[in-house]
Parts: structure tokens; C-alpha cells; sequence
């Protein structure tokens, strides 16, 4: 496994992950008041399959709710990690919510 470490670019609005100190992806964000858009997600060539683009969701989304913001994930990969990992769906702004927690319940099924 390798040593996968993720911290928050605000001069960039990214969080930027690097795999043994080697940048591996990052996440462009924005901020609108209390709300974290998630745009875009990129884990370069190298690393993919070595679970960066989980670490950089899980590290957004923990530090968005450590901050008290809401999120709405446009970012295709973090709106699928999020449907994967129910646990952080009620971060997702009410109305965006229901498409994950139909999407849990279908899965479910």
C-alpha cells in the first residue's frame, strides 16, 4: 500500500493527494459561502487502482464537515464515492440528497 498523503491547496481551491511525496491527483473545489462545490477530480496515470481517489474524497469530505460546510458534488467521481460511502450523504445539500439516498436504497435492494 503505498503512502498516500492528501492536504488542502486553498490558494488553488484543490485538495492535492502525492503518493511517497510524488503529487498524485488532486480535487478542484469551490467555495460559496457555507457550500463546497466539488468540480473535478484527476488521479494521474501512475497511481490509478491505488485508492488516491478515495483518499482525496474522504479527506474533502471530512474536512467539509469538520468546517460545517454542506456539498454539492458536481465532480462525477466524488457524487459515485459518496453514493458508495452512505455515511456522508447528509453532507450533500437537501437538494441534490434525495438522487443518493434513492440511489442507496436501490443498491440496497
Amino acid at each position: 500500500m503505498p503512502g498516500i498523503a492528501v492536504i488542502d491547496d486553498p490558494d488553488n481551491d484543490q485538495y492535492v493527494a502525492t503518493v511517497d511525496g510524488e503529487r498524485a491527483g488532486f480535487i478542484d473545489y469551490s467555495l460559496a459561502g457555507k457550500r463546497m462545490i466539488h468540480r473535478h477530480t484527476e488521479v494521474f496515470g501512475a497511481h490509478e487502482g491505488e485508492g488516491v481517489g478515495g483518499a482525496l474524497a474522504r479527506f474533502a469530505l471530512d474536512d467539509a464537515r469538520a468546517r460545517g460546510l454542506e456539498v454539492v458534488p458536481i465532480c462525477p467521481f466524488v457524487a459515485g464515492w459518496i453514493m458508495r460511502h452512505t455515511e456522508y450523504s447528509d453532507l450533500v445539500i437537501e437538494a441534490m440528497r434525495g438522487q443518493f439516498e434513492n440511489a442507496n436504497r436501490s443498491s440496497d435492494a
